[in-house]
């Protein structure tokens, strides 16, 4: 089976990546998200899982916020190590959210204001913190002040997803993890059946 596994910081990233990957991936791929409760229960369990999984063809996605994490690049340095430790480093990806995963959404404001039917939110597309959101210090806390605290993690995260241009580069983090979706997949599909 060519599965495409995704492990999660939590359910809002399973919600986004239910409506996204229909409309992206090749139909022959099957995503499989696992959402774990935060990030210390994601990198606590993550080698197990890794290790354990028992499709020898899958490929895998491991997605987490940067939050408060001084260092991006030591975070996926230590995340990177945590997938080697489980045997799996050569067919798993390490993609971090800067910041947050709302960073996604504030770089396409065209998809929230239809997802979540608010009027207007694309006339602040131009606005300079919303041309590299990935530099903001709280995205989810600026997509609730843009639509008036009007936005719930998973519900919003879910009707978003469905409208997010998977060609947006305004968010390098949201580009990586697409290209690395695309990545994955180009390896799935050259397997035989």
């Amino acid at each position: 089976m060519r599965e495409l596994v995704f492990l999660l910081e939590e359910a809002s990233a399973k919600a986004m990546l239910e409506s996204l990957l229909p409309r992206i991936l090749d139909p022959q791929i099957v995503p499989r998200l696992i959402p774990f409760e935060g990030k210390q229960d994601l990198e606590k369990q993550m080698v197990k899982r890794l290790r354990h999984y028992l499709n020898p063809h899958a490929r895998f996605i491991v997605m987490r916020d940067q939050d408060s994490h001084a260092d991006c690049k030591a975070l996926k340095r230590f995340l990177v190590k945590q997938c080697r430790d489980a045997g799996k480093d050569a067919v798993t990806l390490v993609r971090i959210a800067c910041r947050e995963l709302e960073a996604f959404y504030l770089a396409d404001l065209a998809a929230v204001e239809v997802g979540l039917e608010v009027r207007g939110l694309v006339r602040h597309q131009q606005k300079a913190k919303f041309r590299r959101p990935d530099l903001l210090g709280s995205p989810s806390a600026e997509l609730e002040e843009l639509i008036k605290r009007r936005y719930q993690k998973v519900s919003g995260s879910r009707q978003i997803g469905q409208y997010l241009d998977s060609e947006n580069v305004r968010s390098d983090s949201f580009r990586n993890l697409i290209s690395g979706i695309r990545r994955l997949e180009h390896q799935l599909l050259k397997i035989p059946d």
